[in-house]
């Protein structure tokens, strides 16, 4: 889900679209349902190229698009199930939408690494210690959402980073919801990904049509490609509090 810099009620339905938009550089767009007793921040780690200057990340706004995805879902259309039973799929499904009390604007900033949270508001910072049980996010830099009190269906965060990882689309899932560090946390997650070119997310469920017939890329600001296929990847329930990375396979001519 993400990082939280203030304690929260409950986090549910996470999305997560990733894709190289060239070679070198990775979009990542997040959405997610919300409850937050107070205001606080949603920090994402990032496999940003070090060093990384301080605009580095561009930020996208995709407050007019907030059905992008549900309409990415829209690529995945359920089988029709002739038994009377629950469909073997159904726990994929999300529960039913939240009441939307406040979604609006939100601020966001991009720390290049961690010694650079020190930049930041302090109410927008994990507490003290916690990223020295990271080791892992030494050579990351950080996106920071600032987000309102309240429960929401939180509209699509959205931006674009120069990637370490060439390759190997990058989700970050890892949950830091209470201050700490646990080895397992709920997913509720679905993850989409576009490889570009003659690739394949590999192990990931391929949308049948390509994304133009689904989603509507102006609105995306060039974050979805309309000529390639969306892959898909669903993960619930308890799992190793990790990022999740999609590797690319690239197909023979």
């Amino acid at each position: 889900m993400c990082c939280f810099s203030r304690p929260v009620n409950s986090v549910a339905a996470t999305r997560i679209f990733a894709r190289f938009v060239d070679r070198d550089r990775q979009a990542v767009a997040y959405q997610m349902r919300l409850d937050a007793p107070e205001d606080l921040a949603m920090i994402l780690p990032i496999p940003v190229a070090q060093p990384a200057a301080d605009d580095a990340v561009k930020f996208v706004n995709l407050e007019g698009y907030k059905d992008l995805f549900q309409d990415l879902e829209r690529g995945f259309p359920k089988p029709k199930s002739r038994s009377r039973g629950i469909p073997t799929d159904s726990l994929a499904v999300p529960p039913p939408r939240l009441e939307v009390h406040s979604v609006g604007s939100f601020d966001a900033s991009f720390v290049p690494d961690v010694k650079s949270f020190t930049r930041l508001d302090e109410r927008f910072r994990l507490p003290a210690g916690v990223w020295d049980k990271l080791p892992q996010y030494a050579r990351y830099g950080f996106a920071v959402f600032k987000l309102k009190q309240g429960r929401a269906d939180v509209h699509p965060m959205a931006f674009t980073f120069p990637t370490a990882a060439p390759g190997r689309l990058f989700f970050p899932t890892v949950h830091i919801h209470d201050g700490e560090v646990h080895p397992k946390e709920r997913f509720d997650h679905i993850l989409y990904g576009q490889a570009g070119g003659k690739a394949t997310v590999s192990g990931w469920t391929e949308s049948p049509q390509l994304a133009r017939e689904f989603v509507n890329a102006d609105k995306t600001k060039d974050l979805v490609d309309p000529g390639n296929h969306v892959y898909r990847k669903s993960i619930h329930g308890l799992q190793a509090n990790v990022d999740i990375f999609g590797d690319l396979k690239r197909l023979s001519l």
